[in-house]
């Protein structure tokens, strides 16, 4: 019989020499690493972020004891680790992986690395799978694949976290993991987060991993390689589907701006640190979908960034456009005029998600987008004129009706099959010589009927993914009965 091994388990020892702020500066600590672990005094954990001549530099990752120059310093020789595993569904925790929601301990499966590297392209397949979003804007012209990085920018109060959210509310039954990730948000917001997720039955299916403007700026910046490493346990070891929200990624670059200057790296544009950009690229390239030998898994992550004055040119907006497969872009002048979900359909951009559109789809919006445009040119154009043409008159009233089915309330997402007869219905003339006003209303009554009526035909079309003629037939009977009904 072999003996057993016994791993030994070195541990290094230092001093603290200096605190400044959350960057704890230690001597005496000559074999570490960078991201690695190590204990500060009693009670405090933080990780190696840098060196100088001198001395080891510390950041703090959580509040611990107090700690003075002086106090010991205990290092494993390890990697960052946090915990993972299935029970962290239904749960809040911090950046630590710890929860914060006082329901208990969560028994872990495994220790995952924060700073995990992304996988290969050779680890990859490519994607094949649309990831419905329950917007129609996005579901119908920006369509995001299972696997794909999607950015989400705009001003503040525009409606970003909302896109976001209706991601995660349609996940439900479809069996995708949803995470979501709040970095330097105010606790009022993360409450409004876990108020739908009580709401809408997410806990089932999502959990939130939060690190709040009242945390240690470590813990903001840590959050997201947190929540990846979570993510990538269900995305490895199980082959689930996995969707990360970021929100957002401006405050996180905030944070690492901070620890940065505290630390006195030389400053670039606008005070970031010349690294800024590695820190995000290194967060966004863990997103992809697996061959089934790594796991069979995708990961899903939609990033949400903040510009000023609808700056896209700005440093970090520049930036993680640069990096992502796509951006929605919210723009204040359409929320202004009532126009929600405010997305600019000229400045937002999908580079994968076509690819893996349903057909039907594809069939239904091939001249939406610029339906649309022309119609928001059309309108500034007359704006200021007393009178248009009759033609023109026709084109406006079009073009409101067309305005008026993209509508939509917030948290209240759709199918991509409901999303598909709304089209249907109206390349098809349901909506001729009807009031603007009242095209919602007509939809709704419609989209009632058929679910109601011509449920074989709904469950066809999620089949088939396409349409099909004898769909059509049905679709068309339904608009046939429908019409006589209005008034």
């Amino acid at each position: 019989m072999r003996p057993k091994i016994k791993l030994l388990k070195f541990k290094e020892y230092g001093k603290i020499a200096e605190i400044k702020q959350d960057i704890v500066s230690v001597t005496g600590m000559s074999n570490c690493m960078n991201g690695q672990m190590v204990q500060l005094g009693e009670s405090t954990l933080g990780f190696i972020v840098g060196f100088d001549q001198e001395y080891v530099l510390v950041l703090k990752a959580n509040v611990g004891g107090a700690i003075k120059p002086g106090d010991p310093v205990i290092s494993t020789i390890d990697d960052f680790r946090v915990p993972v595993g299935d029970a962290f569904i239904g749960r809040t925790v911090n950046a630590l992986g710890v929860p914060t929601d006082g329901l208990g301990v969560i028994r872990e499966s495994e220790m995952s690395p924060i700073f995990n590297k992304a996988r290969t392209v050779l680890e990859r397949v490519p994607l094949d799978e649309v990831l419905q979003t329950g917007t129609q804007i996005v579901d119908m012209l920006k369509p995001v694949g299972k696997g794909q990085r999607m950015l989400i920018l705009g001003d503040r109060m525009t409606g970003k976290t909302t896109i976001a959210m209706d991601a995660i509310l349609s996940q439900k039954g479809k069996n995708v993991i949803c995470i979501y990730c709040c970095i330097g948000k105010s606790e009022g917001s993360l409450k409004k987060v876990t108020d739908l997720y009580d709401e809408n039955g997410v806990w089932e299916y999502g959990l939130v991993l939060a690190s709040t403007a009242s945390d240690p700026i470590g813990q903001q910046y840590l959050a997201p390689y947190v929540a990846c490493s979570i993510g990538e346990y269900f995305m490895q070891q199980e082959g689930k589907d996995v969707l990360i929200v970021f929100d957002d990624l401006t405050k996180h670059a905030w944070a690492y701006r901070q620890i940065s200057l505290l630390l006195e790296r030389a400053p670039g544009r606008d005070a970031y640190p010349g690294d800024i950009f590695y820190i995000h690229s290194q967060l966004v390239e863990r997103a992809g979908k697996l061959k089934p030998e790594f796991g069979g898994g995708s990961m899903t992550q939609l990033p949400i960034v903040e510009t000023l004055q609808s700056d896209v040119a700005g440093y970090i907006p520049s930036n993680i456009v640069s990096m992502t497969d796509g951006q929605i872009f919210m723009s204040s002048a359409l929320f202004s005029e009532g126009f929600k979900p405010a997305i600019d359909m000229g400045l937002s951009v999908s580079r994968i998600g076509s690819k893996v559109q349903w057909s039907a789809m594809k069939a239904m919006t091939g001249m939406l987008q610029l339906d649309f445009v022309r119609y928001k040119e059309l309108e500034k154009l007359t704006r200021l004129r007393a009178g248009v043409s009759g033609d023109v008159q026709r084109r406006l009233e079009q073009g409101r009706v067309l305005e008026e089915v993209l509508k939509q309330e917030q948290n209240r997402p759709m199918e991509l099959e409901e999303q598909i007869i709304r089209l249907y219905a109206l390349r098809n003339g349901l909506f001729e010589n009807v009031d603007p006003v009242n095209v919602r209303d007509i939809l709704g009554k419609f989209i009632s009927q058929v679910m109601r009526d011509a449920a074989g035909i709904v469950e066809e079309l999620i089949k088939q993914t396409r349409l099909t003629d004898e769909i059509k037939e049905g679709l068309d009977e339904q608009l046939r009965r429908f019409s006589h009904t209005i008034v």
